[in-house]
């Protein structure tokens, strides 16, 4: 069986339309196709983590409402734990509202309310929880005081951490939540903001990476537009080019990687091959229209197959 995971990250409701071209302004468009789901990288990295087979608990903030009601319905239905997911009186659940045109161009519409966000309290009431699991997976786009608190629970209990993103605080603060972090998968943007490093190719990112690794963390995951994913550690590092997939909208790519890499090492897979699921799951998803994953471990081994003999 695989190794519990717990993931800590937001939990939204995911409003996704597609439209031919975007409105300029004072203009309109048809709608295509709309979906409404539940969302959040948080919850889309347990979606992820659960249909690979992974035991999974969530911890989050969803607003005391219809909405964050029917979220935590569907995260039950998904056979994600939701028992640590607060459910804050008086807040709005958050909304994410993705906007996708015929060229697979995406737009973001967020209303992510402060409230909704996890605090320190909320990680300490999860702490049990924490405490027991083989793999916490933070969202640093949280509040950096919570991500210190998990990763320190974490860490404490023997735990291996994975950082999905970058944090903002104190440079300190910033070293602190690092120095306690296995892996961190971080875009171009996220990485020029914990680096100071732009990336615009291997190269660049190589030494990005290599910036991260001195902080701690045993391997970085960085995004290298138009190449792939690189998969740097002390020791090495390996491109693992973009597949050739029909995109359709890549919001959820990068959750869908992160998830499937989780997933991967909780199932006992090596960090090579756990890299070729977390790509070919990151194609899988791009293929989609959405942040939610349709994912099956057998799929994405043949790929593996394929990506890392």
């Amino acid at each position: 069986m695989a190794d519990e995971v717990v993931v800590l990250g937001q939990v939204a409701r995911d409003l996704v339309l597609r439209v031919d071209d975007v409105p300029g302004p004072h203009g309109s468009a048809a709608v295509r196709t709309r979906r409404e789901m539940l969302g959040g990288k948080g919850a889309n990295q347990s979606v992820t983590l659960t249909q690979l087979g992974v035991p999974v608990s969530l911890v989050g903030v969803v607003g005391n409402d219809s909405v964050g009601a029917r979220l935590l319905e569907q995260a039950r239905s998904d056979r994600i734990d939701v028992s640590h997911v607060v459910s804050r009186e008086g807040a709005q659940t958050a909304l994410i509202t993705d906007i996708v045109d015929n060229t697979h161009r995406w737009r973001y519409l967020e209303h992510i309310p402060t409230d909704v966000l996890l605090t320190e309290g909320d990680v300490f009431a999860a702490s049990s929880l924490i405490k027991r699991a083989r793999w916490v997976l933070c969202q640093l786009q949280q509040p950096l005081d919570a991500m210190l608190l998990a990763t320190r629970l974490a860490r404490d209990a023997g735990a291996r951490v994975i950082l999905y993103g970058a944090p903002s605080g104190s440079e300190d603060d910033v070293a602190e939540v690092l120095s306690r972090t296995h892996v961190i998968r971080a875009n171009e943007h996220e990485a020029r903001l914990l680096t100071g490093q732009p990336i615009t190719d291997v190269t660049t990112a190589a030494y990005a990476a290599t910036r991260l690794l001195e902080y701690g963390p045993t391997l970085v995951v960085l995004a290298v537009s138009g190449a792939g994913n690189l998969f740097v550690s002390r020791t090495g590092r390996q491109l693992f080019p973009l597949l050739d997939v029909n995109v359709v909208d890549t919001t959820g790519a990068g959750d869908a990687l992160i998830g499937a890499f989780t997933a991967a090492l909780a199932h006992g897979e090596g960090t090579r091959r756990a890299a070729a699921f977390a790509v070919a799951a990151a194609a899988n998803s791009a293929g989609r229209l959405g942040g939610r994953p349709v994912l099956r471990w057998r799929d994405l081994a043949a790929d593996a197959d394929t990506l890392a003999p």
